[in-house]
């Protein structure tokens, strides 16, 4: 039952009370989850207290796009910690696809009348709205650190977020849609998250990558994350950075297309494990 029949088209507001139940559902877990939303801020929020300051003598930034001047440490990584809760939080929310697998209620949830892709843009689209409260809520954080933005960056970087969201989001659908087990796909989250961060360009500029290692620039420029936190970047300072939104919406294209492939019943992986009954 992927999608209901031609003859039978269901009402736009039956599309609307299902995207506002699947949001109010993950709400729900989230405010029931309250561990959650606070190591969503101890991550970064160690990072930005005890990392930045650390290396805030050692690791000068010069003058680079999009700032006007010399930048200190703490101000450079910002970017990047956003994106961290954002990766964080997408594959997290992926993991409640697995949960929610084991358990049934994914079944429940994918056998309804309304179409499979639907279905899964609602579920990124709901843990999309609880990155967002994470995200400002280090950002209120870091500006009582001295961690001053542009006032426009705070409303311009909504759109990034929604877009990178959409991507680390859809890459761990995708993620998702592979493991049968939540204890598996617990395992290798380890192994996405850490070299995506570490790679890239938030926790240094990739000239200085560059510098020391033509192989590392090579990964950290093929590294899509690395984009994400650009476009974050020079959209917290009201600047858009084509090359980086291109990169995103391509990328997040691309996973969701492979997720909603993934969790189609007549093909792809569920396909191969006999539907959804089957795939816990």
């Amino acid at each position: 039952m992927n999608s209901p029949s031609p003859r039978f088209r269901l009402p736009l507001g039956g599309y609307l009370v299902v995207l506002a139940g699947i949001c109010w559902r993950e709400a729900l877990r989230f405010l029931n989850q309250r561990g959650r939303f606070l190591s969503a801020l101890v991550r970064p929020l160690v990072w930005l207290f005890i990392f930045a300051a650390g290396f805030r003598s050692v690791l000068g930034v010069s003058i680079i796009p999009p700032y006007e001047t010399y930048v200190l440490y703490e101000v450079y990584v910002t970017p990047g910690l956003v994106a961290m809760i954002q990766l964080f939080n997408g594959l997290q929310s992926s993991l409640s696809m697995v949960y929610d697998r084991e358990v049934g209620a994914m079944r429940i949830l994918l056998v309804s009348p309304y179409p499979r892709w639907f279905l899964l843009v609602s579920k990124l689209l709901a843990g999309i709205c609880v990155s967002l409260l994470q995200v400002y809520a280090f950002l209120a954080v870091a500006w009582f650190w001295e961690v001053e933005l542009p006032p426009i960056g705070y409303i311009a970087v909504l759109p990034a977020l929604l877009l990178t969201g959409l991507m680390l989001g859809a890459m761990g659908l995708l993620m998702s849609s592979v493991f049968r087990q939540m204890e598996n796909f617990a395992s290798v989250m380890n192994f996405v998250i850490f070299p995506m961060f570490f790679a890239s360009s938030a926790l240094y500029p990739l000239w200085r990558v560059q510098e020391s290692s033509l192989v590392l620039w090579w990964i950290c420029t093929l590294n899509p994350f690395t984009y994400a936190v650009e476009l974050i970047r020079f959209a917290l300072y009201g600047q858009f950075e084509p090359l980086s939104a291109l990169v995103v919406a391509g990328c997040a294209v691309v996973f969701l297309g492979a997720s909603i492939l993934a969790y189609d019943p007549s093909a792809g992986v569920m396909a191969r494990r006999g539907g959804p009954e089957n795939a816990r």
